[in-house]
């Protein structure tokens, strides 16, 4: 089995065990993010992740916390697999020489080549979902969009398809979605390949523990989403703004309008979850991934 065909069933691998790991953590972080903002003198439709938890168990059950997940597992063997092995061809392009090993800088640029790959594939993906997570939370906004009730995703992409401006309409949000998947691996991968050396104490990273690969997996996806959080938002809000009355009417005026209406703050919405769910989901990811790799040779 050749290198590109491993690091395919490698991320097939590793994006699964991410997915089932993350995606309840996933739904309450776009349950926060796309809430709107409350009028004066109006509560929020959630306090905060456990009370978004709470409602969502209370309304829809367990299932609802992986409302929206169709989309992605549909796609997460593309999606990861183009990840990893793009990622793995970068590492040949800057490879001095077949087998040495890479600089944590070699690694950033690596990341940030697989970063502009997949940001293709994870817009019209992050669409659906998004727009399937966020329904219970927008409900009573009045919008057009939350007034369509999205029977799954292929429900959404025949509504966007056919009302939304067609293709161009499931690509909304690009911009913000390569804002974050560009930077945001490139730090995920060089924080990662760091950490491996720094616990091998060297280069070679072969022989560690599954320990170490969690732990250093947990943190690289930690990384990721400290540094591109408000992306995250800008991208989310977008996304489920209305199409033909909308709010926004690109990623900077999302970014004005929310910091003036809501702070700061307003850009970190759903931040706990998102970090909460990103160590878990990514160092089973790592760790899925690194142990296919190796089996497969």
């Amino acid at each position: 089995m050749g290198d590109v065909a491993k690091d395919l069933a490698a991320g097939t691998v590793g994006g699964a065990a991410q997915l089932i790991c993350g995606h309840p953590f996933d739904t309450i972080k776009v349950k926060l993010q796309s809430q709107p903002a409350p009028l004066p003198g109006q509560l929020p439709k959630y306090s905060g992740a456990f009370d978004a938890v709470k409602q969502t168990l209370a309304a829809e059950g367990p299932r609802g916390l992986y409302k929206g997940m169709g989309a992605p597992l549909a796609t997460v063997a593309a999606f990861n697999a183009v990840l990893f092995t793009v990622r793995g061809q970068m590492e040949t392009l800057v490879r001095s020489h077949p087998g040495a090993p890479l600089t944590v800088n070699e690694q950033v640029v690596c990341g940030a080549g697989a970063g502009v790959s997949v940001s293709i594939l994870a817009c019209p993906t992050e669409l659906i979902k998004c727009r399937l997570q966020a329904q219970s939370a927008l409900a009573g906004s009045g919008t057009a969009t939350v007034a369509v009730k999205y029977g799954g995703p292929m429900d959404v992409a025949r509504h966007v398809l056919r009302s939304e401006g067609g293709m161009r309409g499931l690509f909304k949000g690009l911009v913000p979605t390569m804002g974050r998947e560009i930077p945001g691996n490139a730090i995920m991968f060089g924080v990662y390949e760091a950490l491996k050396q720094k616990f091998a104490g060297g280069t070679d990273t072969s022989g560690l523990s599954r320990g170490s690969l969690i732990v250093a997996g947990g943190l690289a996806g930690a990384s990721f989403w400290f540094f591109v959080y408000p992306t995250d938002v800008i991208k989310s809000v977008i996304q489920v703004d209305d199409y033909r009355n909308p709010k926004f009417s690109g990623s900077f005026d999302a970014f004005r309008k929310i910091r003036a209406s809501e702070g700061l703050k307003g850009l970190y919405k759903g931040f706990g979850p998102a970090m909460a769910r990103s160590v878990p989901a990514n160092a089973a990811c790592f760790l899925a991934y690194e142990m296919t790799r190796s089996a497969l040779g």
